[in-house]
């Protein structure tokens, strides 16, 4: 590692709040070879024909069909995805919500983050994270030299489940069609996954967030990356050094041209 490596990871850990560091054990110099600035997709075939049906919403194992451009979508924005979602009634989750959480960022960013629902300080703002959670991901975005401003955020969900439960099928099998059209709209460069939830539902694969993480998976010519979610590094402060490591792959793939 560098000396400007090895500064840029103290001055994120110095942004999140950590104060102190374990020193770990020092391994061998060709055990630490820096990857590649451009990842190649180490799933199995099967894996990622999982992946490919479920962004183009085919279930695994059926062949996925391919996306179209037609003019409905060279035209789709945004702007008309929200006008689409309306005063959703799709699921019982309209009865207890605040507000809808649609996104915020940038329509035109090469980075989204997407998280699993909203909690109650985004419900009562209508904005995703916002809260504690949403603090430290503007620390993670500023981390990687971006503002809140150059990307987009939303979540799986639109409506917050009551008590922060988990998502049901029901309620993801509603929404899901509004995130894969925001992605559509946005045709961003790296889509990163926050925490388990958002990665096995936008990925499609029932496998744990801590293998899923830090490895890209490209479909339709974007790129797809899961991490921990912040409210998780809030408990688990020591996987911070984990999200650096995803971070640091993530800024390389949006500069890769």
């Amino acid at each position: 590692m560098s000396r400007q490596e090895i500064a840029d990871q103290l001055e994120f850990y110095r942004s999140l709040g950590v104060k102190s560091l374990d020193v770990p054990v020092i391994r061998p110099l060709e055990s630490r070879a820096t990857p590649p600035a451009r990842p190649a997709s180490t799933g199995s075939d099967d894996a990622a024909e999982v992946l490919k049906a479920a962004l183009a919403g085919t279930p695994a194992g059926k062949p996925a069909r391919s996306v179209q451009r037609t003019e409905a979508s060279e035209t789709m924005t945004l702007e008309s995805i929200r006008e689409e979602l309306g005063d959703c009634q799709r699921c019982q989750l309209s009865g207890g919500r605040t507000h809808i959480v649609f996104g915020t960022g940038s329509p035109n960013a090469d980075l989204v983050f997407v998280g699993e629902a909203p909690g109650a300080d985004e419900d009562r703002q209508g904005e995703p994270f916002v809260g504690r959670a949403g603090q430290l991901l503007t620390k993670i975005i500023e981390a990687i030299d971006l503002k809140r401003e150059d990307v987009y955020i939303c979540n799986v969900l639109k409506c917050r489940p009551p008590g922060n439960r988990n998502p049901e099928p029901v309620e993801v099998e509603a929404c899901s069609p509004f995130l894969r059209k925001q992605i559509a709209a946005i045709r961003p460069k790296v889509v990163c996954c926050l925490g388990t939830f958002a990665a096995q539902t936008v990925m499609g694969m029932q496998v744990p967030i801590s293998r899923l993480r830090g490895e890209f998976h490209e479909i339709e010519g974007v790129r797809y990356m899961a991490t921990f979610h912040p409210a998780y590094l809030l408990r688990n402060a020591s996987k911070k050094r984990e999200v650096w490591d995803d971070m640091k792959k993530i800024r390389a793939a949006l500069i890769d041209v």
